[in-house]
């Protein structure tokens, strides 16, 4: 116990000093190691073998490929030619173009896995249309906030792979498990579109004639089989979650660059720059949290917490509340890669115990985490919205409300029925 309150205490502190993500986590474990006694200040060559360490990693390949798929749809059209498709499809329902954005999500969802890629990119236009519609702007930028979560959730998904690298949980079935959930997210979401559409009068498009449809399907046909590629290669197998993930940054490129030819050579660069620059800074992440990995065996933390769970409750219902609380508040305040690194190995043997599959907690989990990104003061997804749609973060919490009570919902589905998340990819790997 003391120890875990010593490494408690030094990450508070360093954190209320300023200390980035990667020198709190690293100095907090360098310190609890000395003073566990694990490590001293003769053999601290440890630490830099266990940073090195913590990257060398296949898996980590599928971070930078998901990364380069997202920014490359976002530099040319296909991301308006997504949004349009997705029009022509739910359009006509009252509120339409608050259900295309949705839809839209979800479609991009399959090709991105980055809420704030999904936000910025496909969000500005999203936006955009619905403010020229006639829909308030703080209620457009809520619904591109709330559908811009669906990213991480549905595969390809950055968080289930670091999720599932950092719990050494199978990374296939991660990626699938996320499907109905994402699906259930959208459903929600649409459902409260349509109730404050209704009240507000909102407007909505004539149902598309048969021709303009198929016009629509077919200008967003090369990009919408990004996903079938990517979740059919791993399905049957024909390639790993990695190489998916190289496979989608290759067609996406593709298109992008000799089909569509909407990219010059020095957009090519700035975001090939981009991609370098945001793996770097998860992959310092992911170094220093193998360290932390090092630190919970030798200290033994998570045995620690385990136990003092247990003697407040041995109630798995109530267990599963606490442990949602603590994700949501946790979300909150920490970055999605560093939470998922440094509280996967602390939860999983926790719920392991409680009989849970380790492809449903890390839903949970990412869950969890997406809602964070909702709320302040961190809040990513929050505030690339508020700065795509020149809104104050204040007005986007206030037309959010609703949508924090159907992702909430939408979380207690997947906590306690466990076939949300583990049906699909029992049955199909």
């Amino acid at each position: 116990m003391e120890i875990l309150l010593v490494f408690v205490g030094v990450l508070f502190v360093l954190f209320l000093l300023g200390a980035s993500i990667p020198w709190a986590i690293g100095i907090t474990s360098v310190i609890v190691l000395i003073v566990e006694g694990s490590l001293s200040l003769v053999s601290i060559g440890t630490v830099a073998q266990k940073v090195v360490a913590g990257t060398n990693n296949f898996t980590l390949l599928a971070i930078p490929f998901f990364l380069l798929a997202a920014k490359m749809m976002n530099a040319g059209s296909i991301t308006r030619k997504i949004f349009r498709f997705a029009n022509s499809l739910v359009g006509w329902i009252p509120g339409g173009l608050a259900h295309a954005n949705i839809v839209a999500s979800i479609l991009f969802a399959g090709m991105s896995g980055a809420a704030v890629a999904d936000a910025s990119g496909l969000g500005t236009i999203e936006v955009e249309a619905m403010k020229n519609e006639g829909f308030d702007a703080d209620f457009s930028a809520a619904v591109t906030a709330s559908s811009s979560t669906i990213g991480p959730i549905i595969p390809p998904s950055i968080p289930l792979v670091m999720f599932g690298v950092a719990g050494g949980v199978s990374i296939s079935k991660l990626l699938i498990a996320g499907l109905i959930p994402g699906i259930l997210m959208g459903i929600l979401m649409m459902i409260v579109s349509f109730i404050v559409a209704e009240k507000r009068g909102y407007p909505k498009r004539d149902f598309p004639k048969f021709k303009e449809f198929l016009h629509l399907a077919i200008d967003a046909f090369f990009p919408m089989l990004t996903p079938v590629i990517l979740i059919g290669g791993i399905i049957l197998g024909v390639f790993t979650p990695t190489e998916a993930a190289a496979v989608a940054a290759a067609y996406a490129f593709i298109l992008t660059v000799f089909v569509y030819r909407e990219i010059s050579a020095k957009q090519l660069y700035q975001v090939l720059k981009e991609v370098v620059r945001e793996t770097a800074a998860i992959m310092i992440i992911v170094a220093v949290s193998n360290l932390f990995g090092y630190l919970l065996v030798k200290t033994q933390i998570p045995n620690t917490i385990i136990n003092g769970l247990l003697n407040i409750t041995s109630n798995k219902v109530i267990l599963l509340l606490i442990i949602n609380v603590f994700l949501l508040i946790i979300g909150c305040f920490m970055e999605t890669n560093a939470a998922i690194l440094i509280l996967a190995p602390i939860l999983l043997p926790i719920t392991t115990i409680m009989g849970l599959d380790p492809v449903q907690v890390g839903v949970i989990m990412i869950l969890n985490l997406m809602i964070g990104l909702l709320t302040p003061p961190i809040g990513m997804v929050l505030f690339a919205t508020s700065r795509v749609a020149n809104v104050s973060i204040e007005k986007i919490i206030r037309e959010l409300k609703p949508f924090y009570v159907v992702l909430v919902l939408a979380l207690m589905m997947v906590t306690f029925i466990p076939q949300v998340s583990i049906w699909l990819p029992n049955i199909l790997i």
